[in-house]
């Protein structure tokens, strides 16, 4: 984390990897997150992938490799889980800066932030049901669905599609659209516009978005997330997807 200006610049970064997050990514960014909480200096947050590897994957796979039972999975959710609601709590406004691709832990990243801004051909999705055949939390699913739309987060769960920039910004997702190397010029501008407002104001009504989206009622989940993580496809999965060859479902 680099701080600027009033500014906290969040570079996602596992080289080779997609940006994919390791635990210890996870770890900082919580850790990061509490931070932030507690700074009054702050105007904004902004989040970006290590440019070489686009925004950020999902979790790295080889860290399933040591799951064994459908409670593993579990507590796995209820870990990003946590670090998601540290990230939905800083108090001011947050930008995502999208280039490549923001999939899975990388979409939820996105999908805790209140503006997104991304390139022409940044694509985005949680293809996990052609990929590992594990689940999403009913939190993660709610949210997207609220931000995307109920046809075009179906068609990104159920049909595993990769969406690009040009159709969510069409839905209203992605804020703006910029030309491939646009990002910055694009981030400066919005930063500007935010240090222009009044910091009350633009920390209250940040809060009142996260209090009517989060106004809905709690959907239970861990029965599934428990029938998709300890099931033999998703075992294969995971051995699949670190053999790099297409997994081979049965449904068990």
């Amino acid at each position: 984390m680099k701080l600027h200006d009033g500014v906290a610049w969040i570079t996602l970064s596992n080289p080779g990897k997609r940006n994919s997050f390791t635990w210890r990514m996870y770890d900082q960014l919580a850790a990061i997150a509490d931070d932030l909480a507690g700074r009054d200096d702050l105007s904004a947050v902004v989040f970006r992938g290590d440019p070489e590897d686009g925004f950020a994957a999902g979790t790295d796979i080889r860290q399933f490799s040591s799951f064994t039972s459908a409670e593993d999975g579990v507590q796995y959710e209820r870990r990003v889980a946590a670090v998601v609601q540290k990230l939905l709590g800083i108090p001011v406004p947050t930008i995502a800066l999208v280039e490549g691709a923001a999939v899975g832990a990388g979409l939820v990243v996105v999908l805790c932030c209140d503006i997104v801004v991304a390139e022409r051909g940044a694509r985005f999705g949680a293809p996990i049901a052609r990929t590992l055949g594990n689940c999403l939390p009913a939190a993660v699913i709610a949210r997207l669905r609220s931000r995307v739309g109920v046809n075009m987060a179906a068609g990104m769960l159920l049909a595993a599609a990769l969406v690009p920039a040009e159709a969510l910004t069409a839905v209203g997702f992605v804020f703006e659209l910029v030309e491939p190397g646009g990002l910055p010029d694009a981030a400066e501008n919005l930063l500007r516009r935010i240090r222009m407002s009044a910091p009350l104001s633009v920390r209250s009504l940040k809060q009142l978005l996260r209090r009517v989206e989060d106004s809905a009622p709690a959907v239970p989940d861990e029965d599934l997330l428990a029938l998709c993580y300890g099931s033999g496809d998703f075992h294969e999965g995971v051995l699949a997807f670190l053999a790099d060859r297409r997994p081979h479902w049965t449904g068990r």
